[in-house]
């Protein structure tokens, strides 16, 4: 009972069979039989969980068990407080209600762990980009890209940094790089 973690790379699809532009999970992971437990879109980065357990796969991705997921969003513009605070309380997104969050400021120093993307986002000069983590229990398709956007500042890059206490940079992944953990391990407070 495999349990992978993935650092996904920028433009990886959330299958396994092979697609003509883009590369695919099959490209990174090579044990047989996982599957993600929840998905990035191709344009998010970041830590993925993959398992054969079909069970453990529900605790992790379903919104009820409220597992959290720790996301940092390149924003353009500089929000302030105020749009983090509408943010956290939850945004309505025409179709749904998100729920509330937790977010704060990204600070540069932390910022700068991350890895080049590639391609880097646009440089735009004239208009600063700011970096803000949100910690949310959902996981709608483009959910924080959605909740960004509809306070005024769209997402440029977005990382998923962690899933419950499982944390990208303590496990050191460069992007496409795998490691297997314990099924059971006490981080994921899913024993």
């Amino acid at each position: 009972m495999p349990l992978i973690a993935l650092n996904k790379p920028f433009g990886t699809i959330c299958q396994f069979s092979p697609h003509e532009t883009r590369p695919s999970l099959g490209d990174w992971v090579k044990t047989p039989g996982v599957y993600p437990a929840g998905r990035l879109d191709a344009d998010s980065e970041g830590l993925l969980l993959l398992t054969d357990d079909g069970a453990l796969q529900t605790r992790i991705a379903e919104p009820r068990h409220k597992l959290v997921k720790r996301y940092w969003a390149q924003v353009e513009g500089a929000p302030d407080a105020s749009a983090l605070a509408r943010l956290a309380k939850g945004v309505d997104l025409g179709d749904y209600v998100t729920r509330p969050c937790r977010t704060k400021f990204v600070e540069p120093e932390a910022a700068s762990l991350l890895w080049q993307r590639s391609p880097p986002i646009r440089f735009r000069a004239a208009i600063p980009t700011t970096w803000i983590e949100l910690s949310i229990t959902e996981g709608k398709n483009r959910q924080v890209r959605r909740m960004t956007a509809a306070v005024g500042y769209p997402t440029l890059r977005l990382v998923r940094v962690a899933i419950g206490a499982l944390d990208i940079f303590a496990l050191g992944l460069a992007p496409g790089e795998t490691t297997e953990l314990p099924p059971r391990a006490p981080w994921n407070g899913m024993a």
